[in-house]
């Protein structure tokens, strides 16, 4: 036989291998999809024979969250004033940075990310849209949210606009932003935003969102846990809780649950299975 002709059945042969592997792994994929798909349905009955209802809808079945490692990254801090106050002069004060503009205000940074900035009146104007104008600065700024709510307030003709932080579309539960807009001009921006975000060896994913839910009735049915109530669960998301294990910044942004429920909106730390209200 030629060498061309033995070149050619290894070639088809490591092809045919190649496939199946490929087949392999969709199939317990698809399998593994299936078998949760059956578990939240089995949930799905304790719950409502537990007197809580839940849609099918409502539940995300295939998160792919995963622990991260998080820093401080003090270009970020410098972008995000530049974008609301201009050039500033920067006055390092340790764990706290401050950024000060004489024309347009002041911000100061802290190392878990917190921030806060004080805009002069009439520099950056709402155009009569506070939301749209929120998001065209986030995108300036080079920060992600998910979720936004806006509130009125008349009695100081005020409107604040809030956001979720986010990392690739997943909410960062405990990192919001509020932008507040008095008289149509934007005044103040306070929050914490998470940044400089990595993955890392053997960071633990999250587990299956039948588990969750477990959990979360478990807590329900608990009497002494007399905070946590609910006869109806309307959302059920994956998302992460940023957590400071560093004197500079460092810290972690670990997997969690949002469930969004008839008696309030409660978090659960996957890792640990700690249920608190948001």
């Amino acid at each position: 036989m030629s060498g061309s002709k033995i070149r050619n059945i290894a070639i088809a042969a490591l092809l045919v291998a190649n496939l199946l592997f490929l087949w392999v792994i969709i199939y317990e994929a698809v399998q593994d999809v299936r078998q949760e798909r059956e578990m939240v349905e089995n949930v799905r009955t304790i719950l409502y024979n537990g007197g809580i209802a839940i849609e099918p809808e409502s539940i995300r079945v295939t998160p792919t969250q995963r622990a991260m490692r998080t820093s401080r990254v003090l270009e970020v801090e410098e972008s995000i004033a530049r974008v609301l106050l201009g050039d500033t002069v920067i006055t390092d004060q340790g764990i706290i940075y401050r950024y000060e503009n004489p024309r347009t205000g002041m911000a100061e940074f802290y190392s878990a990310g917190v921030f806060h900035v004080h805009i002069y009146p009439d520099v950056i104007s709402a155009a009569g849209d506070a939301a749209a104008t929120v998001s065209l600065l986030l995108r300036e700024m080079g920060v992600e949210t998910t979720r936004k709510t806006v509130e009125l307030n008349e009695a100081d003709d005020s409107e604040t606009v809030t956001v979720t932080v986010a990392y690739r579309s997943s909410s960062i539960f405990n990192s919001a932003i509020e932008f507040v807009f008095i008289e149509g001009s934007l005044r103040y921006v306070i929050g914490r935003y998470v940044a400089g975000i990595e993955p890392f060896e053997d960071s633990h994913g999250i587990s299956q969102v039948s588990s969750a839910l477990l959990t979360f009735m478990a807590a329900v049915i608990d009497e002494s846990r007399e905070d946590i109530y609910c006869t109806e669960i309307h959302s059920v998301a994956a998302g992460f809780l940023h957590r400071i294990v560093g004197s500079f910044g460092e810290g972690l942004i670990e997997p969690a649950w949002l469930i969004e429920t008839d008696n309030g909106v409660f978090i659960i730390e996957d890792l640990t299975g700690d249920i608190w209200r948001q």
